[in-house]
């Protein structure tokens, strides 16, 4: 099922949290919206915010703050989209440049900056002080996420190494939006403890999926190029995976590859070919579908209403997606 079916439920929310989205960035300053509007308008799917309006759903819904909550969520991870490009000089973001290769480094700090600040404003004017907690403790994990993927070597990063990453840098906040929804709405503690395994053990599949995505080799399908994780040298498990199975000589000209200064196209395709011979991709999937089973089970604490079948099916299409 496509994303756009599978979030039909929600498609008027989605479109309110958009209208809050525009509205914050409709300022006095040129470059601030125009920065904002690019990587806000670049693709994003709004998993985040889906998230936190289907767990409101589920409940009493509780109208305009939900609304205002995923809109802070979506400016939160957007935030963390431009730092994290300027962390790794990335070059390409959901298929387009990355907003740093066009307004610089410094506008791309700055404009994150400014989301964040946003964010943690429209989450304070809600006034709920365990949403605001919640979400001060995501951001200082999401924070500690980028400083372990800076100080763990890509080259000899454990699968554990990687996990730990994950859970701080992308878990943390899936785990918070839908835990949000339902708290905002309402829910029972222990229904809002499910709403944030759900969110977390999903979080992580759909950070495995991507990284593997990195090596699929139908790029038309994936929409960017191959190997930008690699060339980034940025510690997924794809890549701690094939440093755990390979052996002598195949070993030593990975090894030789990842020491390279710069890593090029023709190193990309020699990494993915070993990947296909030792079954890299299809472990790296297997792992991903079973945190999605992970984060199903956790489901059974929830009612059982339409809201919990979209869940379910967004469990689902987080393992199935091709880009």
């Amino acid at each position: 099922m496509t994303i756009s079916r599978l979030l039909a439920p929600v498609e008027e929310d989605l479109k309110r949290v958009e209208d809050f989205i525009l509205f914050n960035l409709n300022t006095e300053i040129p470059l601030l919206n125009e920065v904002g509007q690019y990587i806000l308008k670049s693709g994003g799917k709004r998993l985040r915010p889906a998230l936190l309006m289907i767990s409101a759903r589920m409940f009493q819904f509780p109208g305009e703050g939900a609304h205002q909550a995923a809109g802070a969520i979506e400016f939160l991870h957007t935030a963390t989209l431009l730092h994290d490009d300027v962390v790794d000089d990335a070059d390409v973001r959901r298929s387009r440049r990355a907003a740093r290769t066009i307004w610089g480094n410094s506008a791309s700090v700055l404009v994150g900056d400014y989301l964040l600040a946003t964010a943690f404003r429209s989450l304070t004017q809600l006034g709920d002080l365990t949403v605001l907690n919640i979400i001060s403790h995501t951001t200082s994990m999401m924070a500690k996420g980028e400083i372990l993927q800076l100080i763990r070597r890509f080259d000899t990063a454990t699968e554990a190494d990687y996990l730990d990453i994950i859970i701080h840098k992308t878990a943390c906040l899936f785990a918070a939006a839908a835990q949000i929804g339902g708290i905002l709405a309402g829910a029972e503690p222990e229904q809002q403890e499910a709403l944030y395994k759900f969110g977390h053990e999903l979080g992580i599949a759909f950070q495995i999926v991507d990284d593997a995505l990195d090596y699929a080799q139908d790029r038309e399908r994936v929409g960017k190029p191959l190997g930008v994780d690699l060339k980034e040298r940025k510690v997924t498990l794809p890549l701690s995976r094939l440093m755990s199975v390979t052996k002598g000589a195949e070993q030593t000209k990975l090894k030789a590859i990842l020491a390279k200064e710069a890593i090029e196209d023709d190193d990309v395709l020699a990494v993915v070919e070993m990947m296909a011979g030792h079954g890299v991709l299809a472990h790296t999937l297997d792992e991903a579908s079973r945190y999605v089973e992970l984060s199903k089970s956790h489901l059974a604490m929830l009612p059982d209403l339409p809201e919990r079948r979209t869940l379910e099916g967004l469990a689902d299409y987080v393992v199935e997606r091709d880009f």
